[in-house]
């Protein structure tokens, strides 16, 4: 049997193994010579039709045309309540009458800068990836619309408060008249923004809740694909993840102000830098993931805010136990047999140069959608969905004025996926613990999956900031995240692990954690200088132990081993290093190819442990010899920020201009961290993620700022401004933020209005 479904300028026949057909609908060959000639005996018998349709036709154009110049008209007049000022950096500071309007401006001058990152996240958040990129997205999408329906997010919408409502229609216009202003932007996909669309995206996390279920679970239980075939292992190397946050008291700064880091880790290019400001009390500045119309992490003229992401666990799966009855699946809970919702989804794709489409059957219980099967049962999963009330914190947190107002903002729980470092003017410093924490009963082991069809495996109700780990002013004047478990934040007045359930993190230390420690211990004349030679200190802890360790197998190792003479020289330089980074070290070098020889998934050959450590470095010498012609190959040689076009998914070329960075990955424990390893056709190493957007702040009397973001602001290779930071991103040497206007005199590139 055949299901025959429609896609955009094709009719898609679904075969029994739902491969689709394409067949032009725009093909004068699909109409039969029958109802070809009945349509023209039709229009023969009543030609009045064909002037009618004619007519129809023009008055739709016509009725199009008026609507877009009204709305033009529209756009222009909000426009002219918005100035955008470009510093000499490309930085938008946009100025509005109302916030209405700062959202407005800051979302054009977002699409001026790079309006494919905007659309690309929208793709993604909405489930349309697949209308662009092709097949290969379409169980990405099929992952996003289990929880994103246009229809319930067109209603969240109208619900919404009028204010919130304000903001998403300026939104919408902003991005709108971009398109409007600018119709060589070229749309991928979407061509008209509407207001619902803003609450599909509405934390700004690199990677959302939903975003942790794996789209090949999904690809095994709904394409009906081997398990084994959808699961296939992914070898790509996966950079650690990291931000870091950071704030310092009083107490222990020099001027007796507080000081706050801002450092998140993301793939680069993932944020703009921006300033917001409105006569109704917004004036934020800071990093803004693309599309959104806040400022996510950053700070105002009174209050700073940092998001790490948590180690929490947040997210359940349940076993659920299926039942057929009388062709209707209901599964099992407590004495009960419950409907199972059933519901179809479509997920258009790219084919060709055409569109076609797969129609799915999905499942759903009390608990959430079914992602995938384990045991002979199906597997649902449940996690926070709150989009009107995420987006509403997002929003307000950027315009709190004391620690008060923006612990009210944490009173919705719906920052899920963060831990906040918080700092303000009054001199309070906090760390708030994940904004999403179920309660649960404690008898179930959580890091797995819980009977379904048990009561007590419900969530009841959500853990309150005081039940979870936090700290307000602890009194040895400093803390910090750095997505390791809060039990460190605050040195020895850190959290109690055992005053908290299991499951409020899952996660523990990590090196960047322990340098931290190491830089803001003991130390109580912070300035802003010394704060942001602590966020880039070269020390790689991960290395302090390993290191003595090779030596010591070295000194160990018989005289007649052919690796004693081999290594003797790069043994020789290790006992010498101070294991600090530099871009002219070569024990980095040296450092970090053997460390990435006894990653303990490689295979090996040693008998023990001594000669595992001795043969992990030879790899490593040879490696570095093959590549580079020598092992004394200084790591700033080897390490090198590049970026030649604006394409989201980067190309490297070892024949193209570069720049040397000297800090390593996140995991030897740098606490300026870079992402790099080779790529097809390379021998040098290219990072792409890590310190994407560093700010220092001093909040005295006036806010005293430093900051700096991988490469630059804009997006176009032909801007000045797509690699004019490169440099002072990878030396930390950062610039002064022009928080006040008086700040920005002299500094001015360009005022004008949107549109002009």
């Amino acid at each position: 049997m055949r299901a025959h479904v429609s896609g955009r300028g094709y009719n898609i026949i679904k075969d029994s193994q739902s491969r689709p057909v394409k067949r032009s609908s725009h093909k004068k060959a699909q109409n039969t010579p029958e109802i070809e000639m009945k349509s023209q005996q039709f229009y023969d018998s009543y030609p009045f039709l064909w002037l009618f349709t004619f007519v129809f036709a023009a008055l739709c154009v016509s009725c199009t045309q008026v609507d877009e110049q009204k709305n033009a008209a529209a756009w222009e007049r909000e426009a002219q309540s918005v100035t955008i000022i470009r510093d000499n950096w490309g930085i938008p500071h946009v100025f509005g009458k109302t916030d209405a309007d700062a959202v407005f401006g800051v979302i054009y001058a977002q699409a001026e800068d790079d309006f494919n990152r905007i659309e690309i996240n929208y793709l993604n958040s909405m489930g349309r990836l697949a209308e662009a990129q092709g097949e290969a997205e379409i169980y990405r999408d099929l992952r996003m619309k289990l929880f994103i329906d246009p229809a319930d997010m067109k209603a969240k919408y109208e619900a919404s408060p009028e204010w919130l409502k304000a903001l998403m229609n300026a939104w919408a216009d902003g991005l709108n008249y971009y398109l409007y202003k600018h119709p060589s932007a070229r749309p991928r996909v979407i061509t008209r923004f509407e207001p619902w669309m803003a609450l599909t995206f509405t934390e700004g996390s690199i990677g959302g809740d939903i975003e942790r279920i794996d789209p090949r679970h999904l690809e095994a239980f709904y394409g009906k694909i081997p398990a084994k075939q959808a699961l296939a292992e992914d070898t790509q190397y996966a950079e650690p993840s990291g931000s870091n946050g950071i704030a310092i008291a009083p107490s222990n700064t020099a001027a007796h102000h507080s000081l706050f880091l801002v450092n998140p880790h993301t793939t680069f290019f993932f944020r703009a830098e921006a300033q917001m400001l409105s006569s109704e009390g917004l004036n934020a500045y800071g990093a803004m993931t693309w599309g959104q119309f806040f400022i996510y992490q950053g700070f105002n003229d009174r209050v700073g805010w940092m998001h790490t992401s948590s180690g929490v666990d947040n997210i359940d799966e349940y076993l659920e136990t299926i039942v057929e009855r009388a062709g209707k699946l209901y599964y099992r809970y407590g004495s009960e047999q419950r409907l199972v919702d059933v519901k179809k989804i479509t997920v258009p794709y790219k084919s060709g140069n055409g569109m076609a489409q797969k129609e799915f059957t999905v499942y759903r219980t009390q608990h959430g959608p079914i992602v995938r099967e384990a045991a002979g049962k199906w597997v649902s999963v449940a996690l926070m969905q709150e989009p009107v009330k995420a987006l509403i914190q997002s929003y307000t947190r950027t315009k709190a004025r004391n620690y008060r107002e923006f612990r009210d903002t944490m009173e919705l729980h719906t920052n899920s996926s963060n831990n906040t470092v918080y700092a303000d003017a009054d001199g309070t410093i906090a760390y708030f613990h994940s904004n999403f924490i179920p309660r649960r009963d404690t008898k179930f082991d959580w890091t797995k999956p819980v009977d379904g069809s048990d009561p007590a495996t419900d969530w009841k109700g959500i853990l309150s900031i005081d039940e979870t780990p936090g700290l307000l002013n602890p009194p040895n004047g400093w803390l910090y995240n750095t997505n390791n478990a809060p039990w460190s934040a605050a040195g020895p007045n850190s959290p109690k692990k055992t005053d908290y359930p299991a499951y409020v993190d899952r996660g523990g230390e990590n090196p960047r954690g322990i340098h931290a420690v190491m830089v803001l211990e003991n130390k109580k004349d912070f300035t802003l200088d010394s704060l942001i030679a602590a966020a880039f200190d070269s020390y790689l802890p991960a290395f302090r132990d390993q290191i003595p360790a090779l030596v010591k197998a070295w000194d160990r190792t018989a005289s007649t081993n052919p690796l004693k003479a081999k290594l003797a020289d790069p043994i020789a330089v290790l006992r010498a290093w101070n294991i600090r980074w530099s871009a002219q070290s070569i024990p980095t070098s040296l450092a970090v190819y053997w460390g990435e020889e006894i990653d303990p998934q490689k295979d090996n050959t040693a008998t023990t442990a001594d000669e595992q450590l001795l043969q992990a470095l030879s790899a490593a010498v040879d490696k570095l010899t093959a590549d580079f012609g020598t092992w004394k190959t200084r790591w700033g040689d080897i390490n090198r920020y590049q970026r030649l076009t604006g394409d989201i998914v980067q190309h490297f070329n070892d024949a193209a201009p570069s720049i040397p960075v000297p800090f390593t990955s996140s995991q030897w424990g740098s606490l300026a961290s870079f992402g790099a390893r080779t790529y097809p056709g390379s021998k040098k190493r290219y990072g792409t993620t890590g310190n994407s957007f560093v700010a220092a702040i001093e909040f005295g009397p006036t806010i005293r700022a430093k900051a700096v973001t991988a490469g630059g602001e804009s997006g176009n290779p032909n801007s000045r401004h797509f690699g004019d930071q490169a440099t002072g991103y990878a030396t930390g040497n950062l610039r002064d933020v022009y928080f006040y206007r008086s700040q920005l005199e002299g500094h001015i590139e360009r005022e004008y209005h949107p549109g002009e």
